[in-house]
């Protein structure tokens, strides 16, 4: 099993959102690494779920992979926002797994106190400028911040 983080700005779609649905494809990704990341997911990896441009950013729940990755069909759809004129049905540019709902957490587990974390000092989600949506989380970062989690 792998573990990931998966941000996104809960006014486009939020834990909420997720936990109400059970499951949604996780679409939209626009960039080649994060790309590349959907694509190596598994059925049953483990997701925490990170809200962003927030006043207090930061894990709020737990979700987990539902699927391997599959062509985004948001990017063949030229009234969607997510079009992408130059990817053909024959050769997708970008991908999405979906993604079910896990738990949500009773409160926010903050940036700020993700920086004060040790297994999180390497980590590009600490670093100012971070603009990637999906980053793989190594094993004592997940039980780091299950450790702190309080499972509502």
């Amino acid at each position: 099993m792998a573990y990931w983080l998966m941000k996104t700005e809960p006014e486009a779609f939020s834990l909420d959102d997720l936990e109400q649905r059970g499951q949604e494809p996780w679409d939209g990704i626009r960039n080649y690494q994060a790309r590349n990341f959907l694509r190596s997911m598994q059925v049953g990896d483990g997701v925490l779920f990170y809200h962003s441009r927030v006043p207090v950013p930061g894990v709020v729940g737990l979700a987990e992979v539902r699927s391997t990755a599959y062509p985004d069909p948001t990017q063949f759809d030229p009234q969607h926002k997510y079009y992408d004129p130059a990817s053909r049905r024959e050769a997708p540019r970008w991908d999405l797994v979906d993604v079910g709902f896990r738990a949500r957490f009773a409160t926010v587990i903050s940036l700020d106190e993700l920086r004060q974390i040790p297994e999180f000092a390497g980590s590009p989600l600490v670093r100012k400028g971070n603009r990637l949506s999906i980053l793989p989380i190594d094993t004592a970062q997940w039980n780091a911040v299950m450790e702190r989690a309080d499972i509502v």
